[in-house]
């Protein structure tokens, strides 16, 4: 399996170089460089405050870096807008699920192939045979991710009568919908069980197994170890230590900022 930095001239899904980041005089992303390369799981790890979901921000569009750059497939991103960003293949979730509460699960997930789909205002209102054929494409992507996720049997619900943990699989099958080569978790286990732990943790191999490009952020340091192909440790905004799991355990300043003893 191909690791990232193992190989120096390994094809790159994304690259962040030399990328900053201030709050006032608040400094979230330091001079911050890594690449990611295809069907990983990238970790992103460190204490409160370090910056891990503000790079995901930057990923995504949400915020612009104040110096450096990000790539995508070797192109600059970062003054691109969240949904640009989107359509060009990087999706993610939240730290709390973000779901429409109105809508039932699986509408949920047809929604997250908006960026895929070609019918508009008009073919919409009139159902074309071509918008038909979309329309029966988008649901049968959508039946198929319930079912990879278990929540074939509630599709038919609306997302608050479900579990934390079926929330949660919920918004990861909404942010593959739209296929995307890279997919952001941001703390997708934070208030689950370990039983809900493990779980989830399967399906996230279970994804890269099936050739997906994962960042993940997350603290719960058992799933971390346990599923990561390489971690990104990050102290007040800067990266102090990168490597595969079994090294950053070792690594003396990674254990003094976060890990411990």
């Amino acid at each position: 399996m191909m690791r990232q930095g193992t190989f120096p001239g390994s094809q790159k899904i994304l690259e962040t170089r030399e990328v900053t980041l201030r709050f006032g005089g608040l400094e979230a992303l330091n001079g911050l460089s890594f690449c990611v390369t295809p069907h990983q799981i990238v970790s992103v790890i460190g204490p409160n405050g370090a910056g891990k979901t503000t790079l995901l921000n930057a990923i995504t569009g949400v915020y612009s870096p104040h110096g450096g750059e990000i790539f995508f497939h070797g192109a600059p991103i970062s003054r691109l807008k969240p949904f640009q960003i989107a359509a060009l293949g990087i999706n993610r979730t939240f730290q709390q699920a973000q779901l429409f509460s109105n809508m039932s699960v699986l509408q949920n997930v047809m929604v997250g192939m908006h960026p895929k789909t070609r019918a508009g205002f008009l073919s919409g209102a009139l159902h074309p045979p071509g918008e038909r054929r979309e329309e029966k494409k988008i649901r049968e992507r959508a039946e198929s991710l319930l079912e990879f996720f278990g929540l074939v049997p509630k599709a038919d619900w609306t997302p608050g009568h479900l579990s934390i943990a079926e929330q949660k699989r919920l918004e990861i099958s909404r942010a593959m919908a739209s296929e995307p080569e890279l997919l952001l978790l941001d703390e997708p286990v934070a208030g689950l069980n370990i039983r809900e732990t493990e779980a989830l943790g399967h399906l996230i191999i279970r994804l890269k197994e099936r050739g997906q490009t994962i960042i993940l952020v997350e603290h719960n340091m058992h799933l971390v170890m346990g599923i990561s192909d390489w971690l990104i440790v990050l102290h007040h905004g800067s990266k102090i230590g990168e490597g595969r799991p079994e090294e950053m355990q070792k690594d003396s300043r990674v254990v003094e900022a976060y890990l411990g003893t």
